[in-house]
């Protein structure tokens, strides 16, 4: 990295222009008149070389300031070295891959919107692990506690309907699974993000257990209710149009709120892709991780990289000015 430790010199780079117009009139003041009969044949005469590159004579000495100029202000390289401190947070996306997340309330689905924003979420945060499970009638985690985002984002990719039996969803199992991934966490902040748009009826450990064994475990738990208000179309056998069907979410919002309450979390309603966008920008500043910087730079005074280019430009404008373009009054 570059600095100058006396900027305000640059400010005597705005006196160049009027020194080349000041240079200018003082030298149209100082040339020689020569009488002449006839002056056809010097307007017929072109212009020597040497004639025509006498100007830039003017160009070399103003070149030669602005480079001493520049020298003034002292040009530092440095190399810069920090220390980075960081409290990262341990967190756990826990997203429903049920059948009901086909409902098409959301663009594309229910599940295509949850992908999406989730992928959003990861790139956002800087320091943090993060891990994804997949949970319906049964849970696993698709990603362990992972700082390589690029990684979370190729398996949230993947996720699609049938990867676990769709039939159910087991949110009480699926915090579980989460907390046992947590359990060895050393991190000050472990939070679980959970996302369904269904009620829990499946699994051995109800959600009320689940809720208290991560409050036991110092586990936040933000809970997203995902569904419109009223029914959504949902593509399956049996329906109307080739097989559509129009199903109410079945939403257990009362369920949802009380494992945030419990936990210290949040509990969302998300109706839209929109408000489920909200929702994770709303989290992310909620759950935000500490990070201290100390910068320590080194540098070298490079001074010289200006001042011989200006020595050795202003000597070769003084040789030519009184050889090659020397001028006779």
């Amino acid at each position: 990295m570059i600095e100058f430790a006396y900027k305000p010199v640059f400010l005597a780079l705005l006196l160049l222009p009027l020194l080349a117009l000041a240079a200018r009139r003082v030298a149209r003041g100082k040339r020689a008149a020569v009488r002449f009969s006839d002056i056809r044949h010097l307007r017929a005469a072109r212009p020597s070389l040497a004639l025509r590159m006498r100007g830039l004579l003017l160009h070399a000495r103003l070149l030669v300031l602005a480079l001493l100029i520049v020298a003034m202000a002292r040009p530092q390289y440095g190399i810069a070295e920090r220390n980075l401190q960081t409290e990262g947070i341990d967190i756990l996306l826990a997203l429903d891959c049920s059948g009901s997340m086909q409902s098409q309330d959301f663009s594309p689905n229910r599940l295509g919107a949850a992908k999406r924003v989730l992928k959003t979420f990861v790139k956002g945060r800087q320091s943090d692990r993060i891990g994804v499970i997949v949970f319906a009638s049964t849970s696993f985690v698709l990603v362990p506690l992972t700082l390589d985002y690029a990684v979370i984002d190729e398996f949230v990719d993947r996720v699609d309907f049938g990867i676990v039996d769709p039939n159910h969803t087991a949110i009480g199992s699926a915090i579980a699974n989460a907390l046992k991934k947590l359990e060895d966490s050393k991190a000050k902040s472990k939070v679980i993000i959970l996302l369904t748009d269904g009620q829990n009826n499946a699994g051995a450990i109800s959600p009320d257990l689940a809720a208290e064994t991560a409050k036991a475990l110092s586990v936040k738990i933000y809970t997203i209710g995902v569904g419109s208000q009223g029914p959504a179309i949902m593509p399956g056998m049996g329906g109307f149009f080739g097989g559509f069907s129009v199903q109410e979410a079945g939403l257990d919002e009362g369920q949802l709120k009380s494992i945030a309450q419990t936990t210290g979390g949040q509990y969302f309603r998300s109706t839209d892709d929109r408000s489920l966008e909200k929702i994770f920008k709303g989290i992310d500043k909620l759950e935000t991780s500490k990070i201290e910087q100390k910068q320590y730079v080194n540098y070298s005074e490079k001074m010289a990289w200006l001042v011989w280019p200006a020595l050795i430009l202003l000597l070769g404008e003084v040789v030519l000015g009184h050889t090659r373009f020397l001028k006779l009054p």
